[in-house]
Order: C-alpha cells, then sequence, then structure tokens
C-alpha cells in the first residue's frame, strides 16, 4: 500500500491550502493527509478542527441535517468521539513561534521520524498584514511605527526554523505580491526569505509555478506571482507561491517533473460562479423590515434618477431604463428575503470540474447566504454604481458619481478613494477577496442593481472556490475574514496536483 505524503500546515486559517491538498485522490486513498494544522486565531481554528473532523467521513448525515436546518451545531465529541479527538489532534489552536507551538511541533516531527515516513511536505502562508501594500499604507500613518519591531515582518522565520527541522521533500509558501518591495531598514524581505529557504536544511532549490515561469536556473522574483484567474478561480487573486525541492530530490529530477500550474482554458466569472444562489434583497442598518426597505430603495431611486439630472453621465437613458424598471419591480424584491439555509444548485455554465467541486456534498444547501444592513445613503451609490457598471462595462471611479451621490468624506476627491465603490463585474473574475470585506460591503457590490447590497459570506466563499459545503464558525464578521484570508482550495488543488509527481518518484 502506497502511504499519503504527510503535511505539516502552518498559518492554516480556516485551511483553505489544506483543503486543496487533502482532495487529490492517491493510488489507494488521498494523496495526502494532514498531519498537524496549526492556527492561532479561536475562530478559524475552530471551523480548520470542524473540517478535519468531516474529512474521516465520505458523508455524514448529521452534519448534512444541520446544514438544512440550521440553529446549534451538533455535539460532535459526543456522537463521534473517537473521530472528533483525531480532528482536535490534528488541528491546533496554537500561536506559532510560543513555547508551546514549537514543544507541539517538535513532539510531531518526532512522532514522524519515528514512523520512518520520508514522504513529507510543509505548507502554509505567514501572515501578510505587513507586507501587503494597504498594510505597509496603514503603517507609515502609525505614529511611532517602527517595522524592525513588528513582529509579522519576520513570522516567515518561524516557518524557516519549522523547515530546518522538518526537512520535507517539498514546501509551499504562500503571501502577498506586497513582499516583492517590501523592506525593513533597507534590508528586501523578499531577498531574505528566499536566501533563508534556499540554505534551510540541506539546500532547497525554488521553483516557479506560473506557466510564464521559468522552470529551470534561477526564477526572478515576478516569476513567482501566480494569478488566480488564469488557473480557473473566478478571482483575480495575484499571490507570490514559492515551491521548494529539496536538493538531493531536485537535482535529480526530470525537467518535465518541474513543478508548474497549466492555465486554464477559460476565464470563470462572477456571474457564472453565483448567479444560481438565490437572490435577496440588501437591509437597512436600523429598523430594517420589508416595508422599511421598500421605503429606503424607492427614496435610492429617487436620489439616482435626480443626480442624473444635475450629472454628465454617459448614458442616462439606459440609466433611466433600469431605474424604471426596478421602481415597478420593487415591491417583489422586498419581498425575497435576506436569507437563510436555502436550496440551490451550482451554475451549468461553469466548467464542469469547478461545478463539481464548489457543489462539496452539501446536496445544494447553501449557508452563510445572509444579507448586510446599508445605510440608506448608500444604498443609492450602491444602486448608482451597479448600475453604472452593467451599462458602462466598469466599476465606476470616484469622479463619475454625481456629487449629490457623493459621500462626505475629506479625501473623496483626493484620488485615495477611486475605488471607494466597487462593484464585481459580472463578466469577468472578482477582484481579490480580502479579509477588509468584514469591515464593509463597498469593495464587494453585487453586480446585480435589483438586490442593491454587498456580496453575502457564500458569495465570497464561492469567489475562494470554498465547496458550499464549507461552514465557517464564529460571528459574521469572523466569516467574512476567515474566507478574505484564505488560499482559494481550488488554486490549493491544482498545486498539489503539480506538486505530486515528485513524491511518486521517490
Amino acid at each position: 500500500m502506497i502511504s499519503p505524503v504527510s503535511i505539516v500546515d502552518l498559518f492554516s486559517g480556516p485551511g483553505g491550502l489544506g483543503e486543496g491538498f487533502a482532495a487529490v485522490p492517491g493510488a489507494s486513498g488521498q494523496a495526502y493527509r494532514i498531519e498537524v494544522s496549526v492556527e492561532k486565531e479561536a475562530t478559524a481554528h475552530a471551523t480548520l478542527r470542524l473540517r478535519a473532523f468531516l474529512r474521516r467521513f465520505p458523508i455524514l448525515p448529521e452534519y448534512l441535517g444541520w446544514l438544512r436546518r440550521g440553529g446549534v451545531q451538533p455535539d460532535w465529541s459526543t456522537l463521534y468521539p473517537t473521530d472528533w479527538a483525531a480532528a482536535e489532534h490534528e488541528a491546533c489552536c496554537l500561536e506559532l513561534g510560543s513555547e508551546a507551538g514549537t514543544d507541539l511541533l517538535e513532539a510531531r516531527i518526532q512522532s514522524l521520524e519515528a514512523s520512518g515516513q520520508k514522504k513529507t511536505l510543509l505548507i502554509g502562508g505567514p501572515p501578510c498584514q505587513a507586507y501587503s501594500l494597504v498594510g505597509r499604507s496603514r503603517n507609515a500613518g502609525i505614529a511611532g511605527y517602527d517595522a524592525i519591531k513588528d513582529h509579522r515582518n519576520f513570522l516567515y522565520e518561524e516557518y524557516v526554523r519549522v523547515l530546518n527541522r522538518l526537512k520535507p521533500v517539498v514546501f509551499v509558501m504562500e503571501n502577498v505580491k506586497g513582499i516583492l518591495s517590501s523592506s525593513v531598514q533597507g534590508r528586501a524581505i523578499f531577498a531574505s526569505v528566499t536566501r533563508d529557504l534556499m540554505a534551510a536544511g540541506d539546500g532547497y532549490r525554488l521553483f516557479a509555478l506560473s506557466a510564464e515561469g521559468r522552470l529551470t536556473g534561477d526564477p526572478g522574483p515576478k516569476d513567482f506571482i501566480v494569478r488566480a484567474e488564469d488557473h480557473g478561480v473566478p478571482q483575480a487573486r495575484h499571490r507570490v507561491i514559492i515551491v521548494g525541492v529539496r536538493a538531493d530530490v531536485a537535482d535529480r529530477l526530470p525537467v518535465e517533473l518541474a513543478p508548474r500550474l497549466t492555465k486554464s482554458d477559460r476565464v470563470v466569472t462572477v456571474k457564472q460562479t453565483i448567479q444560481d444562489l438565490p437572490k435577496l434583497r440588501s437591509g437597512i442598518s436600523r429598523g430594517d423590515s420589508p416595508a422599511a426597505w421598500l421605503d429606503a430603495m424607492l427614496a435610492a431611486i429617487d436620489r439616482v434618477e435626480a443626480a442624473l439630472a444635475d450629472s454628465e453621465v454617459a448614458h442616462p437613458g439606459a440609466f433611466r431604463a433600469i431605474l424604471e424598471e426596478m421602481r415597478a419591480n420593487v415591491g417583489t424584491t422586498a419581498t425575497l428575503g435576506r436569507g437563510g439555509n436555502t436550496l440551490t444548485a451550482v451554475s451549468l455554465d461553469l466548467p464542469t470540474n469547478l461545478a463539481d467541486w464548489l457543489s462539496g456534498r452539501a446536496s445544494g444547501v447553501v449557508t452563510h447566504h445572509d444579507t448586510r444592513g446599508h445605510m440608506p445613503s448608500d444604498l443609492s451609490r450602491y444602486l448608482f454604481a451597479a448600475c453604472h457598471a452593467r451599462i458602462e462595462g466598469v466599476s465606476p471611479r470616484a469622479a463619475a458619481f454625481p456629487a449629490s451621490l457623493a459621500p462626505d468624506h475629506r479625501n473623496w476627491n483626493s484620488g485615495k478613494f477611486n475605488d471607494r465603490f466597487r462593484v464585481q463585474l459580472a463578466d469577468q473574475p472578482s477582484s481579490t477577496i480580502t479579509s477588509h470585506i468584514s469591515k464593509d460591503g463597498h469593495y464587494f457590490i453585487h453586480p446585480d442593481p435589483f438586490q442593491c447590497r454587498s456580496l453575502t459570506v457564500r458569495e465570497a466563499a464561492r469567489l475562494q472556490t470554498f465547496p458550499d459545503d464549507y461552514v465557517f464558525l464564529g460571528n459574521r464578521t469572523q466569516q467574512y475574514v476567515q474566507v478574505g484570508n484564505a488560499v482559494p482550495p481550488w488554486l490549493a488543488r491544482q498545486i498539489a496536483e503539480a506538486v505530486l509527481p515528485i513524491y511518486d518518484r521517490i
């Protein structure tokens, strides 16, 4: 019997990267097995642990029943004590770099060594807030901020420490593009990262997965950028992904087995991915009810119509046609409701393999599909933005908004808020789903002006390619954060398939 590859998963979040690897079939069962995953945030860890438990079953009737009815989660530790204990053993809520985290990983690595397991893999993405362009801009505005004292700039060193100790055959490390240009006191972070990765253990050779990236020699920094939309993910998510192969293996690796991702033969769009989810009305932030929402939407339609008269919109007739249709149908929209556990199907417009993946084991049940409440003034901006996107094919920049619809921001016309209200265009991949979606919905407006709202957690999860049976625990804000911080599982699965031939050769 061929044993699966043993995975150590660091900075796991809700488990997007691990989910993709764990789903790959092998010659006798699964090709990969997660031995330990580590996440310090409690609600993300709860999600991670639940998924580790569910992977132990082909399908779990009690779980499907819970998805359908909602309510309190079943007590898995009582129903399935052995399997729940195994999930708790796998998914650990610990801070990497802490004494407890270091001790636990040392014990797990020793266990792998004692078992004689040679097929090991290290995966993970050190938190990226200090590397991202947005994070660096935010840090620059903090009085007394000292990058050298920000431990987040050096969390990759804990990843390298485990790499040194485990000496896996392959590692996969993910991070934001901003790491390529990030520096601390003149020290280029990416150069330090790649130098430390190559020097770990007995040495590693670095490979770029991108189809455009060079497969041999010394890849340049930009070669490590993976564009998710090129690989069937309905999202323009561009991330640095480094694959390292241990030198003793890499030096004997035929060039045709160098890990790489092949391009998808089609681009997957927002509309294809979320169009079959139940239509929902938005909510209003205070005193919401169908009648109150109806009044607020009629007022929003009036405000947009008035704004058109006082501005130089390129196609006012097209705007008015949508608004007239909305006015005639807004009463029906008010009865849609704001969500709940419902039945649906995945769009047949999707590639078959992605549609099957998104369907998961949920049997058509959809969770986390509930709308947020918005301020009435924002409803008019969402409405204008969604109409503009439908007519012009682009989300409006700040300058395109009529003055009467502009928010009361001092910097609105400074250029810093050009994308303050961003519509996810129906016929394109979405923009990058980030944890900022937890703050407000302004960057993630639904393309359908009739629904006039931001994306739900489930819509964001679909665009991140989480299967519909993937439940995110915690409150809605925490769910948005988990979805935004994750690696798209569909992309992770393709990475897993790309590196598997290396293990087959061992």
